[in-house]
């Protein structure tokens, strides 16, 4: 069975982030997206000049209709934005209950612009995390959430990894996926913690410039991957292969003048356009 995967999220119009580029990596790796829009942006690959809040009743309307009709088997949460909006999700997800729910914690854009308010990370980490099967920081999101600088090596990655776990629920497997992109040098290597074991996902830079939304599309990889019944650190080791392929390939479009998007479709397009 195609499993259903919700992603709430923003809208990126260039297709690189949020909702778009969550949809082309649940449809590459099987799943059948579905999308709450939880937020609407004006952006491109160089920068976010806009962000237009959606009203949270509607919001709530948008995942109550969902749910009285289609089975949801995993959801990933990206971009939120607002206290308010956190609270309509973390009320509805809670009454709800899907099986996997994958939490991106997205607070800024590739181009450096704050895509969530600096009065809503306490709501996120008080109402959101204990939700979360699986999230997602990068080292400097893994910051905001811990009060405390980025870890700037593997020694103290694993020292956040271990207080993120504690910020999520002791009910049932509870997954921390800590992001190495922002370590210094070659080396992109991210950490799964689940409170006992911490396993080392190893991994090299890609010399390219077209990273744009790549935790948005690791996100919903998982959350995808999860819903298809693999263990998490299978999905986990899974989906970073997914989204380093799709990095590797991102020069096959041609998307932009920025931060270009990674390929969701690298596998299943026999050709590909060079047109711009």
């Amino acid at each position: 069975m195609t499993p259903n995967v919700l992603t709430i999220a923003g809208i990126d119009p260039s297709g690189g982030a949020g909702i778009l580029a969550d949809v082309k990596a649940i449809s590459a790796l099987g799943g059948f997206g579905c999308a709450v829009v939880a937020a609407l942006t004006a952006q491109n690959t160089k920068a976010v000049t806009h962000i237009h809040p959606v009203a949270v009743d509607f919001i709530g309307a948008q995942i109550d209709t969902l749910f009285d009709d289609v089975t949801i088997h995993a959801c990933k949460i990206g971009m939120l934005g607002q206290a308010s909006v956190i609270r309509v999700v973390s009320d509805k997800l809670s009454k709800y209950r899907p099986t996997h729910i994958v939490l991106d914690p997205v607070m800024v854009a590739k181009s450096g612009d704050m895509l969530l308010e600096p009065d809503a990370v306490g709501e996120l980490r008080e109402a959101v995390l204990p939700l979360a099967t699986l999230i997602t920081p990068n080292l400097p999101e893994a910051g905001v959430l811990l009060g405390q600088r980025g870890a700037e090596n593997i020694k103290e990655m694993r020292r956040a990894a271990e207080r993120l776990r504690r910020l999520l629920s002791d009910q049932g497997q509870r997954w921390v996926f800590l992001k190495g992109g922002h370590l210094p040098g070659n080396e992109t290597t991210d950490l799964l913690h689940d409170g006992d074991v911490m396993i080392e996902l190893p991994g090299q830079r890609i010399d390219t410039r077209n990273t744009h939304g790549t935790g948005c599309t690791l996100s919903a990889a998982l959350a995808t991957l999860l819903a298809k019944g693999l263990p998490a650190v299978e999905a986990a080791q899974a989906a970073k292969d997914y989204l380093v392929q799709a990095i590797a390939a991102s020069g096959e479009l041609a998307v932009g003048q920025g931060h270009g998007p990674v390929h969701h479709f690298h596998n299943l397009w026999k050709t590909t356009s060079t047109m711009r």
